[in-house]
């Protein structure tokens, strides 16, 4: 018997009239009512992250809908160039893709639109915007300040933006991203800093953001780029503080590495789930996107514990023990702290904003 099984009898047995539990049936009812095919192909970043997601949600999957889950290990910029050769050859290899949200809208052309109304378990059990027109959210995290509990202690401890630019009362040496989404995050940090409040950054003031960006960047250090590379700089007291991911900082506070983090302000870094057009196992992808948050909280613990996301399913954080809810980006004490970006905008204006960061850095 699988765990989604068992989860399913307790609701069954129980009588739960609970909005999780009807969903959860009436999602599997509707998965069970269609034939499935019995092949998917999920693209995933490989390492941990398809290593966790196998364990706690692609095989429990497989076995209760005996469909064969086939991780294809491929970076997320290597991953939509090969999505644009397939699409234009007409040979879509992928199911399920790993989208950022600029990339449901700079990419939309390339998905396939999603019914959010036939994926119950995901409206029923997923946080606000879980299902969107082009993805469905799988983790959650936030671009944060981390920072040396060594350097800064007692009530003397960086919270803000603003702090992070303060290197008179937080001096030391600072790192910064030249990775991902760094030509839109590192901006609206600045801005924050520089005192716009959350709901006026968009669309982006970027004269105002770089000559904010021009006084800081003589105490930036270390450009990073990767997550290892953050960790390291941390780790090794090249930085005394840093933007950083979420997932990676709380890594190292795990690992008993003197840093702490900041929620205020922390910008929401957020990966989807997304259905490429012409994807040869549609139903299947369907059928796993609603799964994901049909599967029971006890999976999605699980996962948080081992790659330190939060999953979409916003019934999760309340499973957790106090100090360690803190640290989760859809616990009630940060989600709603977190910087929502105008992805729309930002999607439109990519480009741009690239052109802008890179010839700012090679100055």
């Amino acid at each position: 018997m699988t765990v989604m099984t068992k989860w399913l009898d307790r609701c069954k047995s129980a009588s739960l009239a609970s909005l999780t539990c009807t969903a959860a049936l009436v999602g599997a009812s509707a998965v069970h009512a269609q034939a499935l095919e019995k092949e998917l192909v999920i693209a995933t970043t490989g390492g941990l992250m398809e290593k966790t997601l196998v364990q706690h949600f692609y095989t429990p999957f497989s076995k209760a809908k005996g469909v064969e889950v086939v991780p294809a290990a491929i970076e997320v910029p290597d991953q939509w160039a090969k999505v644009q050769a397939m699409a234009r050859s007409g040979g879509m290899e992928f199911d399920i893709v790993t989208a950022t949200p600029p990339d449901l809208v700079q990419k939309k052309d390339l998905l396939q639109p999603i019914d959010c109304a036939k994926l119950p378990s995901v409206v029923a059990n997923g946080v606000k915007g879980a299902c969107t027109p082009y993805g469905v959210i799988r983790t959650v995290g936030g671009m944060q300040i981390g920072y040396s509990t060594e350097a800064f202690k007692g009530a003397n401890v960086p919270k803000t933006w603003a702090d992070f630019w303060d290197t008179a009362k937080f001096p030391g040496p600072r790192g910064l991203p030249d990775t991902g989404d760094r030509e839109w995050w590192v901006p609206v940090a600045a801005l924050l800093a520089d005192g716009v409040a959350p709901d006026k950054l968009f669309p982006l003031d970027l004269d105002r953001a770089y000559k904010k960006l021009d006084k800081i960047r003589p105490n930036v250090t270390v450009w990073w780029k990767s997550g290892d590379q953050l960790q390291q700089i941390l780790r090794n007291k090249e930085v005394v503080m840093s933007m950083g991911y979420s997932g990676r900082l709380i890594s190292l506070m795990g690992a008993k590495v003197p840093i702490n983090v900041s929620w205020d302000g922390a910008i929401r870094d957020v990966g989807y789930m997304s259905i490429p057009k012409g994807a040869p196992h549609p139903k299947a992808a369907m059928a796993y996107l609603d799964y994901f948050y049909a599967s029971s909280p006890e999976q999605h613990v699980a996962f948080v514990n081992a790659v330190n996301y939060d999953t979409g399913n916003g019934k999760t954080a309340s499973l957790f023990p106090p100090e360690r809810r803190a640290m989760l980006a859809t616990s009630a004490e940060n989600f709603d702290k977190l910087i929502v970006a105008d992805y729309e905008w930002i999607g439109n204006n990519r480009q741009m904003l690239r052109d802008r960061w890179i010839a700012w850095l090679g100055r």
